[in-house]
C-alpha cells in the first residue's frame, strides 16, 4: 500500500492538512478570537449591569452558532434541517427567559 500525500501509515512522518482547509481554520480562529476579545473588552470597561449580561448571551450565541456552523458543518446542511435546529432552540431560549422573569416576581409578593 502506497503512501499518499496525506497519509503516513502510521510511519511518523509530520502531515500537513491541504492549503484550503488550513486557510478555513485561520479564518475561523480569527473570527471567534476577535469575538472573544470583544467580550474581554466589555468585561472590563462596562459597569455590571442588564446590558452587560444581555450582550454576553448574545455573543455566546453567536459564538456558539458559528462555532456549530463551522465545525459540525451545519452552514453547509439544507435549510429545513437548520431551521428544525434552529426553531427549537429559539423557543427554549424563550422558555428560560419567561421562567427566569416570572420566578422573579415571586420575590416581589412577600
Amino acid at each position: 500500500m502506497a503512501n499518499t500525500p496525506y497519509s503516513d501509515n502510521h510511519g511518523g512522518t509530520d502531515v500537513a492538512p491541504p492549503p484550503a482547509n488550513t486557510k478555513a481554520i485561520w479564518r475561523t480562529f480569527i473570527i471567534l478570537s476577535i469575538i472573544t476579545g470583544f467580550e474581554f473588552l466589555i468585561a472590563f470597561t462596562l459597569p455590571a449591569n442588564h446590558l452587560r449580561v444581555a450582550i454576553f448571551v448574545g455573543m455566546t450565541i453567536v459564538k456558539a452558532f458559528y462555532i456549530v456552523g463551522e465545525f459540525m458543518h451545519l452552514k453547509h446542511e439544507v435549510k429545513s434541517l437548520i431551521w428544525a435546529i434552529l426553531l427549537p432552540i429559539i423557543f427554549i431560549c424563550w422558555l428560560l427567559l419567561a421562567l427566569m422573569y416570572e420566578g422573579g416576581s415571586i420575590f416581589e409578593l412577600r
